[in-house]
């Protein structure tokens, strides 16, 4: 079971597998996209367990090295986690919060909507069912409104495990149950609840009857011989240094 920092209940949603990334041995799972549902409006998901503290590390990243845009987001060297869309103007979100627990699994949810008319809603992200506020995060500036995200058009490519960008920021982690949602937006609670007995511990759900899009991903890792497998059906991603 994936459980919060600190939990001792056996009850939830039964996450049977993750996949182990070692930084050392440089494991990524990758795939190119396709026509995407939306380069303005996505949801990500996904449940990770730090093995190490040093570095920064790449959870999620598209866009290919030699273009002018490239989104990530990882988790910086101080703990902090940390969201960038880099072009002639960079756009950054950075948490205050130090995610340095290496015995926890934490669940982080992303969300994008460019469409939104209010700037402060196009960007959204959850730690374990909370929103981070606003004002805890140092943020350079919003993307106007109905920005594309050009990273994440077809023919860009898109990664777990390391910066698309140099291939470079390994990732150190456990990681479950990653969702990427192209052109939807889901709460938090469409992936996780809180206890119904101990409401501080929040626990997964069964996402399986989400919508994905064109180009999202369900990797739910139960294959050992295939841990890109897509398992909403879509293109599998493609494994490096990876092993069952």
């Amino acid at each position: 079971l994936i459980l919060g920092a600190q939990s001792a209940v056996a009850t939830g949603f039964a996450v049977d597998n993750s996949c182990r990334f070692n930084d050392g041995d440089t494991a990524t799972l990758e795939k190119a996209l396709g026509t995407p549902t939306s380069e303005k409006i996505f949801t990500w998901s996904a449940w990770f367990k730090r093995g190490v503290l040093t570095g920064d590390q790449s959870l999620f990243s598209c866009g290919s090295g030699g273009d002018t845009e490239r989104f990530d987001f990882r988790l910086n060297s101080g703990g902090e986690f940390y969201c960038n869309i880099d072009l002639a103007s960079n756009y950054r979100w950075q948490t205050t919060q130090l995610l340095q627990d290496v015995a926890a699994w934490y669940h982080l949810v992303v969300m994008f909507d460019t469409s939104q008319a209010v700037d402060t809603n196009r960007f959204k992200f959850y730690i374990n069912g909370t929103e981070i506020a606003k004002s805890i995060l140092a943020v350079t500036a919003y993307p106007a409104q109905d920005y594309v995200i050009t990273a994440m058009a077809s023919g860009q490519n898109v990664s777990i495990g390391k910066r698309q960008y140099g291939s470079s920021l390994n990732l150190d982690a456990y990681i479950a149950e990653v969702c990427y949602c192209d052109g939807q937006i889901y709460a938090a609670s469409d992936f996780g609840e809180f206890d119904e007995d101990s409401p501080t511990i929040w626990k997964p759900k069964d996402v399986s009857g989400l919508t994905f899009g064109n180009n999202g991903f369900y990797l739910d890792f139960e294959d050992s011989a295939n841990l890109g497998n897509d398992a909403n059906g879509g293109t599998d991603l493609t494994e490096s240094n990876l092993t069952a």
